[in-house]
């Protein structure tokens, strides 16, 4: 089966753009698997996520909610409008399985100490995105004629009532317990289960 796949992701690959052939190279192998399942629907996805990263960078540059991409509203927001975005763009479905596969993929990352985005990747941090993840898609479900300022504002609006989730904080960046205790650093490494703590938005 592996061998299968490995086939099937060689000749996507050399029928694809060279800037194509390089982002596909760097995803996860859940991802290449999505790939392979949605070859129709792969090149929209991988637009999509561009644009995604572009208007989150936007949204943090006007520093309207913060700039914390690391469990804080900036990646709650990013993971709601890239979910939202799929859906209008490729459909509910297909957008929550490559959401489903992206984290699948932030799994093996963990498992073979590397970062993502610049951090090591948690269960908690997972929770969080594929939550987010869930109220992106009900919104684009809901939108799917809707222009992309006006989807942005729908999302910021989420966060703003709390609709998704973010983990806990203090002001200094630290992160939290459910008991608003700062977690050590050191008990953090190399841990997939922590005790970060999911709470809402609007917290």
């Amino acid at each position: 089966m592996k061998s299968l796949l490995l086939f099937f992701i060689f000749l996507l690959m050399n029928s694809c753009s060279p800037k194509l052939r390089q982002s596909f190279s760097k995803v996860s192998l859940p991802e290449k698997t999505w790939v392979i399942f949605h070859p129709f629907k792969a090149k929209k996805a991988f637009l999509i996520s561009k644009e995604a990263e572009k208007i989150k960078d936007s949204i943090s540059a006007l520093k309207i909610i913060g700039n914390d991409n690391n469990g804080g509203h900036l990646n709650a927001f990013k993971h709601s409008y890239w979910m939202a975005r799929l859906t209008q763009g490729i459909g509910k479905r297909a957008a929550f399985s490559l959401g489903k596969a992206h984290e699948k993929g932030n799994y093996k990352t963990y498992k073979k100490h590397k970062l993502e985005d610049g951090f090591l990747p948690d269960k908690q941090s997972t929770d969080m995105d594929l939550f987010n993840n869930r109220i992106g898609i009900n919104i684009g479900k809901s939108n799917k004629k809707t222009s992309k300022k006006e989807l942005i504002q729908q999302l910021l609006d989420a966060l703003h009532n709390g609709e998704l989730r973010i983990l806990k904080k203090d002001s200094l960046g630290n992160f939290l317990d459910c008991e608003y205790k700062i977690i050590p650093l050191d008990s953090l490494k190399g841990k997939w289960d922590t005790k970060k703590c999911l709470i809402k938005s609007s917290e």
